[in-house]
């Protein structure tokens, strides 16, 4: 069984613990901390996954390079979005905080919900990786250019993650602008 995952309040101060299953409830979950990694190459691309199709939540959905939460006595979250990227995607970059949000979405299927507060992480590659995703994590990725990405996000909404589409406006669009 998963350590707990945990529980906050909308300023994301700790409120106690939950397990995966209640915390991703249908239909509406409670929310809870995790964190989003948006890795971007000088070239103008991101590295997206597809999540695979027997994932429990929006399977078969591209989204952002890596997606995780900190568990239950996890205090150091720079920390566990590294281990993660490495376990997901077999490489680590330098990571930074970019912002924050909250979102809550059902899953598609009805078979559960996401009510989380995200922790923007962004990692910006001046040289080529190799990437080794893991196949229990991942279907497919690819580098997609930040313009066309957000254009396609735009034309086929549903071929994405809902935190993709929050977090890339943030993300995505702070980079077209600088």
């Amino acid at each position: 069984m998963a350590a707990p995952l945990i529980l906050v309040d909308k300023a994301n101060a700790p409120l106690g613990t939950v397990s995966w299953e209640e915390a991703h409830a249908f239909p509406e979950g409670k929310l809870h901390r995790a964190f989003s990694i948006y890795v971007f190459r000088e070239n103008g691309t991101e590295l997206l996954i597809q999540k695979r199709s027997d994932r429990k939540l929006f399977a078969g959905l591209w989204a952002n390079s890596c997606c995780s939460h900190p568990r239950e006595g996890e205090e150091d979250i720079l920390a566990v979005a590294k281990r993660r990227l490495q376990e997901e995607l077999g490489f680590t970059c330098p990571l930074t905080v970019h912002s924050t949000f909250t979102y809550q979405a059902q899953d598609p299927s009805g078979k559960g919900a996401e009510n989380e507060h995200v922790t923007i992480f962004r990692g910006d590659l001046d040289h080529n990786v190799t990437v080794m995703p893991n196949p229990d994590e991942v279907a497919q990725w690819k580098w997609m250019n930040v313009t066309e990405l957000m254009t396609d996000m735009d034309e086929n909404a549903d071929l994405y993650a809902p935190w993709f589409h929050i977090g890339m406006r943030k993300v995505g669009f702070q980079m077209l602008t600088s």
